[in-house]
């Protein structure tokens, strides 16, 4: 049998970004679950401040233009988007605090903040959507962890952009308490800004120490996995 000769350009569709769609709720609409929640959270990797999540159950027939991937939208238009979705969805919000996260760890704190914004919804949801590789333990309903889902589900997007704003907003509050550490600038993340400040002042309360370079055992994240989102 003749071998078939490969494409010649077989990355071409690979490299066409996705965009986030109504596709996966009405999939589980068809099975009888509904409304749908989708959930995200911003924050796991900053050496300071909290892990904040949403949820958010959007109308079908209201679903603001321009829902993606909060990385992938200027600080301007998430803040536009933020106002449209609390003004037509059903929307949540749960935090872990730093505290939280040294007490446990990351994952397991991002977990439970969006269990508890999953739980805290005004509609209880029929199934939930996730963004990444796990859905949080002790829900009420079934779900379904989507990889890439804030580039792949409106709801998820939705989700990924209440939690990136709201979470912005808690740190830009918190340069008001703690200016030496520029959180305004970098929302916590490890900065070059943020380390000078951390070796001049020392960390306060809101870094987590159980990440490097403040914790100076083997364990937590390489600084260089906290410089970007």
């Amino acid at each position: 049998m003749k071998r078939r000769t490969p494409p010649d350009s077989p990355l071409l569709f690979d490299t066409v970004p996705l965009v986030p769609d109504f596709k996966l709720e009405l999939k589980a609409r068809k099975a009888g679950h509904w409304p749908v929640a989708g959930a995200d959270e911003a924050g796991r990797g900053p050496l300071a401040g909290p892990v904040v999540a949403a949820a958010v159950i959007l109308d079908p027939k209201r679903i603001p233009e321009g829902l993606n991937d909060s990385k992938q939208l200027s600080a301007q238009r998430r803040e536009e988007l933020f106002v449209q979705i609390l003004a037509t969805a059903t929307v949540s919000i749960a935090s872990s605090s730093s505290t939280r996260i040294d007490e446990t760890d990351i994952r397991k704190a991002s977990l439970d903040a969006m269990r508890r914004a999953i739980c805290s919804l005004a509609v209880p949801a029929s199934y939930v959507l996730t963004d990444g590789l796990d859905v949080p333990p002790g829900l009420d309903c079934p779900g379904q962890a989507v990889v890439k889902g804030d580039a792949r589900s409106v709801s998820i997007a939705a989700a990924s952009i209440v939690a990136k704003v709201t979470r912005d907003r808690m740190m830009a509050r918190a340069h008001n308490v703690f200016p030496d550490y520029g959180f305004a600038a970098h929302v916590g993340y490890g900065t070059a800004q943020h380390r000078a400040g951390i070796e001049k002042h020392g960390p306060c309360s809101l870094h987590r120490m159980s990440f490097r370079p403040l914790r100076k055992g083997e364990d937590g994240p390489e600084m260089d996995e906290l410089i970007s989102e």
